[in-house]
């Protein structure tokens, strides 16, 4: 069957493209069981009501669950609502909130894996106290956890502001891993791709900080799953690993894609 797609053209005319025949891709549905990956995944616009302004709801849930359930055929969980099209320059907090719940109940009918992005992004003041910082964590991961879903601790924009030191970092985590009820998965990501996080863990440099990151996880290595790092730096992503992996032995790595699907 032939595929064709209508695109604009000049002058306020179309044109019709006639697609190839799709490549043969070979697939696999069984789970890798060296490590527990999982892809993070986008949600999927309703064409007839997406728009700029986010307090309209304009999520095609019907196609966003299916993409979903696609990656669960193949073996792989789902990271929701930790894509930056979704966190930080597109869904609000309540909105990925309702993508996560929505995620966690398709999953509990084929026995799906996820987890799910939390962050601080529902906090108004741009440097709120270390306090609210510490609260508004724990309101998402008890939102999360009480559905039955595992959290991945994203970097928040609100602590890199208001922090002055390493200290306040570790006052903020120390709490939030202290309350967890599951293992969290930690995520660094580096100012490369959000350059409101440059400093975290109070150091410009990452490699500095790894002392600081490394004793976060020692200290909280029953709470601690796993770390996903994105800094474009493959030695410290591979030290970062190695770190999570002798706190928690015989426990199996967990892997989050950076590429979204």
């Amino acid at each position: 069957m032939t595929t064709t797609v209508t695109m604009p053209a000049a002058h306020h005319a179309t044109t019709t493209v006639t697609l190839a025949s799709p490549a043969a891709l070979p697939v696999r549905s069984d789970a890798p069981r060296s490590r527990d990956v999982y892809a993070a995944v986008h949600v999927v616009a309703d064409p007839l009501r997406a728009c700029a302004d986010l307090s309209v709801p304009q999520i095609d849930w019907d196609a966003t669950l299916r993409l979903r359930h696609d990656l669960w055929a193949l073996g792989l969980g789902v990271a929701e609502s930790m894509d930056t099209a979704q966190r930080g320059m597109g869904l609000t907090w309540g909105h990925a909130r309702e993508l996560a719940l929505r995620t966690l109940a398709e999953a509990a009918t084929v026995g799906g894996r996820v987890v799910v992005g939390v962050s601080t992004d529902q906090l108004d003041a741009s440097a709120p106290t270390l306090d609210q910082i510490i609260d508004a964590y724990r309101e998402q991961i008890d939102a999360v956890e009480s559905a039955g879903g595992d959290v991945v601790m994203m970097a928040s924009r609100h602590l890199a502001r208001t922090a002055t030191s390493v200290d306040d970092y570790r006052t903020v985590y120390d709490a939030v891993l202290g309350d967890a009820t599951r293992p969290v998965i930690l995520h660094w990501l580096g100012a490369a791709f959000d350059p409101q996080l440059s400093g975290y863990w109070g150091f410009d440099e990452p490699k500095a900080a790894m002392p600081t990151v490394a004793s976060l996880i020692a200290d909280h290595g029953n709470k601690v799953r796993g770390i996903k790092v994105s800094l474009l730096d493959a030695a410290l992503k591979s030290n970062c690993a190695k770190c999570s992996r002798m706190h928690r032995p015989g426990s199996t790595p967990a892997t989050i894609s950076t590429t979204s699907t």
